[in-house]
């Protein structure tokens, strides 16, 4: 949703549809496909421990989508010449490398 809502703001991209297809047929499977396998890397690496597996997951998972949205995430355009919406938090540096 951040990344078609960026997709959107910044004027980036075909057009709606294109920028949704885009993101329903190719982008969510990928993602959900990359968070599994994270998922069960961290499983694999870290074993059964409870409280560390957690920690984990609490570290990694929001790494891979960070960079999972920086890897399609536009850059600089007229309705966005920061590189960032008009509505995205100063503090938090945009994703996009």
């Amino acid at each position: 949703m951040l990344l078609g809502r960026a997709l959107s703001a910044c004027d980036s991209g075909v057009n709606g549809a294109a920028n949704g297809s885009f993101l329903v047929v190719l982008f969510v499977p990928s993602l959900w496909g990359l968070l599994t396998l994270s998922w069960v890397m961290v499983g694999v690496v870290v074993g059964r421990q409870a409280l560390l597996h957690a920690l984990a997951l609490t570290v990694v998972l929001p790494v891979v989508c960070w960079c999972a949205v920086s890897f399609f995430w536009s850059g600089a355009t007229h309705a966005c010449p920061s590189g960032a919406p008009p509505w995205w938090p100063g503090l938090v540096p945009a994703p996009g490398f």
